[in-house]
């Protein structure tokens, strides 16, 4: 009885030790890893909208985001999860950027962000989170399918297998269709937002 009460004490410390330094390893790290979120998050907005000198969210933009109601529109299993205004060097506001998420990928959520002007048009989409299959879904990082909206006007955007017929049409990745899907379904929540959420 007094071994196991001597190796259950032991056996005690050990983890009490161990939960100690994981903690301290944790509040060490903590800080870093946040300065590495926000520097990949921001190098992401500046690839989707080039033209602004800094972004800036506002109290308007939050309340926007927590009012719009997304549910009587089909653009799948989506949010918005945040916006942004997009100002110039000077301070002026340009447009926005909308970080919008879909639960419809083939392999769980694709969240990104999407620049939008003052006149309506699209200046780009970049990924924060996604994370589908290798040469296939995560084709969706490539030029190819997401500069598909670039410089375009905003619309309720549709994928397409074939050649698009119309700006509002997205060609979709071979062989990664809930991947297309679900980020033009984001895209859409993004501009849906911009278009009918936000007072300007």
């Amino acid at each position: 009885m007094k071994g196991i009460m001597k190796d259950a004490s032991i056996l005690f410390a050990i983890t009490l030790i161990a939960g100690v330094c994981l903690g301290a390893v944790h509040e060490v790290t903590k800080a870093p890893i946040a300065a590495a979120q926000l520097a990949a998050a921001t190098a992401t907005y500046k690839e989707v909208y080039p033209d602004a000198a800094s972004f800036e969210e506002t109290d308007d933009l939050k309340a926007a985001v927590e009012a719009c109601d997304l549910s009587g529109q089909d653009f799948g299993n989506v949010s918005v999860d945040g916006a942004q205004e997009a100002l110039d060097a000077s301070g002026n506001v340009i447009g926005y950027l909308v970080t919008s998420t879909s639960n419809d990928g083939y392999n769980g959520t694709v969240q990104i962000s999407v620049g939008v002007t003052k006149e309506n048009t699209l200046t780009g989409i970049g990924f924060l989170s996604i994370s589908e299959t290798p040469g296939l879904g995560m084709k969706a990082k490539e030029p190819e399918f997401k500069d598909q909206f670039n410089g375009k006007p905003v619309a309720t955007f549709s994928v397409t297998k074939t050649a698009p017929a119309s700006d509002a049409e997205i060609q979709a990745i071979s062989g990664a269709t809930f991947t297309s899907k679900a980020t033009t379904g984001a895209v859409n929540a993004a501009v849906y937002f911009v278009e009918n959420c936000i007072t300007q």
